[in-house]
């Protein structure tokens, strides 16, 4: 049986990832030179060229891509073998927790993920940023740690959970017109609108209920995340369509008012998604378990008249 060294696996992963020997040599902390050495071995082992040159650029071979998800799979299982079944002391991590979240749920999540980390792992310290334009792409990296988001896409290397599936709801200021009489979707269409900005390609969930209904509505204005529609909402006469737990969380310090749209919208659904590598990795289980703790919909206890959960707030 032939043996690899492991270090050899984590080349070949960032080689057929990137499909760039410069941008390998980056990960791996290599020279450009050293990472077409290291090629050239994995070449002479596996006895396939694995990425060959297309113009001005390297694709992989029939091989090269068939090895790829057994080698992450691999890479996985073996860089997990130290935590398993090892002493879960978080005191002493030190890393740096980087999640990806819309707008609206940073700036809900910050104070209560600082406030529950910081007694469990002292050293460590977290980041939240906005979206990332290739979510997938900066999990492999390691340049983020979990991504929550809208219809995440959902791919064979990545672990995926279901956080929710939520109705949107129409928010507007306090005293708005659509706050009198019966609202109708017809009066809906009419009105002003602020869109939230998606994913490239997916189409409005808003726009496409108004065409079933064969009614004409027109966003003027368009803005990246929920929370900006709201705000533009709140200071205008501007109608936004959100998700409906955003909306109740927000509404009173916005002074808007929601309102139930009387049309059928398509449901939002609200995933988690990380790398494979950090599957057993206790500062990331623990994490992940406060994020679905935080953001479950599902009905909660009460406790002292209070609903338990941040979004849980009718």
């Amino acid at each position: 049986m032939q043996h690899y060294d492991l270090n050899l696996v984590i080349a070949l992963v960032a080689l057929l990832e990137t499909r760039s020997v410069t941008q390998s040599a980056e990960r791996l902390h290599l020279s450009v030179p050293a990472t077409s050495r290291v090629l050239g071995r994995l070449r002479e082992a596996f006895g396939d060229p694995l990425l060959v040159r297309a113009g001005s650029r390297l694709v992989t071979t029939p091989r090269g891509a068939a090895l790829l998800q057994p080698a992450r799979d691999a890479l996985t299982a073996v860089t997990a073998l130290p935590d398993i079944g090892a002493p879960q002391d978080l005191s002493t991590q030190r890393h740096r927790f980087v999640v990806c979240l819309p707008d609206p749920m940073a700036v809900m999540l910050a104070a209560p993920l600082i406030s529950a980390l910081a007694p469990v792992m002292p050293a460590a310290s977290l980041a939240l940023v906005a979206g990332d334009h290739d979510p997938a792409g900066a999990l492999r990296d390691g340049r983020l740690d979990i991504v929550v988001g809208a219809d995440l896409p959902v791919l064979p290397e990545l672990r995926h959970a279901l956080l929710s599936e939520q109705s949107l709801v129409g928010v507007v200021r306090a005293g708005h017109p659509m706050c009198r009489g019966r609202p109708s979707a017809s009066r809906f269409a009419q009105a002003g609108r602020v869109s939230v900005q998606g994913p490239a390609g997916r189409a409005d969930a808003v726009d496409e209920a108004f065409e079933r209904l064969g009614l004409s509505s027109r966003a003027v204005l368009s803005v990246p995340g929920a929370y900006a529609a709201m705000a533009a909402a709140a200071g205008s006469d501007l109608l936004a369509c959100v998700p409906e737990r955003i909306a109740r969380a927000v509404a009173a310090s916005l002074r808007l008012q929601v309102l139930r749209l009387p049309f059928p919208v398509t449901v939002e659904r609200l995933s988690m998604a990380w790398h494979p590598r950090t599957e057993v990795a206790p500062g990331h289980v623990w994490l992940r378990s406060q994020l679905l703790e935080m953001i479950d919909l599902r009905p909660k206890a009460k406790r002292g008249g209070v609903t338990a959960g941040i979004w849980n707030t009718r």
